[in-house]
């Protein structure tokens, strides 16, 4: 896991290594200090002159501004280091998302997605900040003051070892409670990110259905469980002061005593008051270093969940590759072959989406496909550009099997409008090059008459220059279809493919897109994915759904007179009423 993460650091190893160095010289500073003010309090009490107490302030004041320099040093690269960490891991999770296939992104739900890309890069930031400098100062901190209060005061230092052992068998106790409170958090993240994606993408519904309250009261309980396991670990962590001020105080008492009535007995000659001055200042650094590290640790523990959901992300595989060697990079012709294919969405399916499919589609050839809701249309017409990879048999665009293409290749010849229209914040133009980057704009006003989008785009004030809204939320479901389709007419492609993708169309509209297709597309492969059978009757052959298998092929005539599936569905949407009567 670590090891995944660190080669997000790449630019930022240089402050990543310069951090520690300045820190070990602030601390460097910082342990010598005492020692010097030891040794000036034992000259004043010798009775020296003005000169030496000069001489020991100049070197206190250029000490101390070295410490700060070398501080202000640390914090800089520290937060470089740091700050870039997050930059890059977001970077390379973002790419990594965009690698995925269909499967692949089944495995993650949208909002676990934006926590891991928000929450948990933040909080691995701050565990990388706190491991640079932290993790680096407070060990470095102990040994050094340890090293220096054994050295100025001998056995008196090992006071030291009678709260260490208390304070850390008390953080130990404190961190092995907090570890599993914290692990549980941030699987409720996702769930309040769900609940307000659900709100914003469902807005309209849920005014429509006045459901406010309802999800008003959702949000607030998964805020409120959220809001309770965070309660239980911050009181668990408040131990953390009180035990620190405890061990402080009673390392203090301890060094007073011990060392008062030593000065005392000894009249200064085993110690003096500057080396008790500087016992407890040390006593001090070895402490606050412990709840510093105490700190760290907390962190770590809060940050090691969120690398290991971050981690999941990097590691996860597209499941759907190009061919390393010997990619085709030419689709041949709109010519499409189903051979034995079998098709399951995950190994643990009770059962296939589609079973015993075989099917050859010739270039150029119109096919619509008709079916029930769960009869496997769409999962068909993913297989073509792969979306998804057959789990048994082969198919075949272009005589060439689809897993031997280069992917890019093969999705520029295979063009499809899913069944979720998507638009995106911009102008019309800015969402039609989608499809085709340096499309001139006479291509694109093409492309939208053959869609039959030029008519409404012509009467908005700045008509291809409108701007669509996230989403397409300020043009009709229809308006967003017809859209869709000129954005993948632009790609002119060999296979076009419309997986119901003018169902909020009018009859009128729907039959115009057709009657363009077949006149100026004639040598592109077109299926339509369709509930009215309007949609598909002047195809070439229509496909019959049931259960994820072909049940029956033909042409309009040929399924009217000989199947009882295409009987009733025609019947129920063109002569119900006359049955009615």
């Amino acid at each position: 896991m670590v090891k995944t993460l660190a080669k997000s650091i790449r630019e930022y190893k240089r402050a990543s290594v310069l951090t520690p160095v300045f820190v070990s010289l602030e601390v460097v500073m910082e342990c010598v200090i005492p020692f010097i003010i030891a040794r000036l309090v034992g000259q004043i009490q010798a009775g020296c002159e003005l000169s030496v107490i000069v001489r020991y302030g100049g070197l206190l004041i250029l000490m101390a501004g070295l410490a700060l320099i070398f501080g202000w040093a640390a914090g800089t690269t520290c937060a470089s280091a740091s700050t870039g960490l997050a930059k890059n891991l977001r970077k390379d999770m973002f790419y990594a998302i965009q690698d995925y296939s269909f499967s692949n992104i089944d495995k993650f739900s949208t909002s676990s997605l934006v926590t891991r890309l928000t929450t948990d890069v933040t909080n691995v930031q701050m565990a990388y900040m706190m491991i640079i400098r932290g993790a680096i100062r407070c060990p470095l901190m102990l040994v050094f003051a340890f090293a220096m209060s054994f050295y100025m005061a001998g056995t008196m230092s090992f006071i030291f070892l009678f709260t260490i052992p208390v304070l850390g068998i008390g953080l130990a106790l404190i961190v092995s409670r907090v570890m599993p409170l914290f692990r549980k958090v941030f699987k409720k993240y996702d769930r309040i990110n769900e609940s307000i994606q659900e709100n914003v993408q469902a807005m309209r519904v849920v005014k429509s259905y006045v459901r406010e309250d309802y999800e008003k009261q959702k949000f607030e309980a998964a805020a409120a469980d959220v809001c309770a396991d965070f309660t239980r670990a911050e009181k668990i962590l408040a131990l953390n002061s009180p035990l620190m001020q405890f061990c402080i105080y009673a390392a203090s008492t301890l060094i007073m005593g011990v060392g008062s009535y030593v000065i005392i007995t000894t009249r200064g000659t085993a110690i003096q008051v500057g080396q008790l001055s500087a016992l407890l200042t040390y006593s001090m650094q070895i402490l606050m270093s412990l709840m510093m590290l105490s700190m760290v640790f907390v962190m770590i523990t809060l940050s090691f969940e969120s690398a290991h959901r971050i981690v999941e992300v990097l590691n996860e595989k597209s499941s759907i590759t190009s061919p390393e060697q010997g990619a085709v990079t030419e689709v041949k012709d709109g010519s499409i072959d189903f051979d034995g294919v079998n098709f399951r969405y995950s190994e643990h399916a009770d059962r296939m989406a589609l079973a015993n499919v075989d099917l050859h589609i010739r270039s150029g050839e119109t096919i619509g496909i008709l079916g029930g809701t769960g009869s496997s249309k769409s999962s068909l017409i993913q297989l073509i550009p792969r979306l998804y990879d057959v789990t048994e048999g082969a198919v075949r665009v272009g005589g060439v099997d689809v897993r031997d293409y280069d992917l890019e290749t093969l999705r520029n010849q295979v063009a499809v409008v899913l069944q979720k229209n998507v638009l995106f914040s911009g102008t019309i133009k800015e969402n039609l090059r989608w499809g085709n980057p340096n499309a001139t704009d006479e291509e694109l006003v093409e492309a939208c008459k053959l869609a039959q989008a030029d008519d409404f785009i012509r009467l908005f004030p700045d008509q291809y220059d409108t701007y669509i809204e996230q989403g397409g939320t300020n043009v009709s479901g229809g308006q967003k279809q017809r859209l869709c389709i000129a954005r993948a007419l632009l790609k002119k492609p060999k296979i076009l493919i419309l997986d119901d993708s003018t169902s909020a169309v009018d009859t009128k509209t729907d039959a115009l897109i057709r009657k363009s297709f077949r006149e100026f597309l004639p040598e592109t492969t077109k299926i339509i994915v369709a509930q009215r059978v309007s949609s598909v009757e002047d195809a070439d052959r229509i496909l019959i759904m049931e259960g994820g298998q072909i049940v029956a092929v033909g042409n309009h005539q040929q399924l009217l007179e000989h199947c009882e599936i295409y009987q009733e569905v025609y019947h129920s949407q063109n002569k119900g009423g006359e049955q009615d009567d």
